[in-house]
């Protein structure tokens, strides 16, 4: 199943890059964010240990489990630094103050499909993500 894309965002050197809407999943990988949020690995470590409100869970491997409110705060955190000017104490407070990433509005575009989803891609969709983190937990 391949991930629909919508949007774009400047990649810092005046290039548009196609920004993915988040995908209807229960956990992500690091890798995942990364490629769904624009922002690097090591980036996304370190804001973890900045904002304490950013606190994916961890499988039994020790991988990282972003889930989808994590993401939607790594996009307002994103939004604050990069966008807006914000320094680091300037965004906790900002965070702080607006309720995280609900509040500011900065959610994945939202994907708009050509084909309507149906519900035998929903179940195997469904059932990936199942045996994946099934994996994940057997490791």
């Amino acid at each position: 199943m391949t991930k629909p894309s919508c949007g774009t965002f400047d990649d810092g050197q005046g290039v548009a890059q196609v920004l993915p809407g988040i995908p209807d999943k229960r956990y992500f990988k690091i890798g995942e964010v990364c490629a769904i949020t624009g922002v690097k690995q090591h980036v996304l470590r370190y804001w973890e240990s900045e904002f304490r409100i950013l606190h994916p869970q961890r499988a039994q491997s020790k991988q990282r489990l972003y889930r989808r409110v994590d993401v939607e705060t790594v996009l307002a955190i994103k939004k604050l630094l990069k966008d807006e000017g914000f320094t680091i104490s300037g965004a906790k407070k900002a965070l702080a103050r607006d309720g995280g990433a609900q509040e500011l509005d900065v959610a994945a575009p939202e994907v708009q499909c050509e084909m309507p989803v149906q519900p035998a891609d929903i179940v195997m969709q469904v059932k990936t993500e199942l045996l994946a983190l099934r994996k994940i937990l057997e490791e």
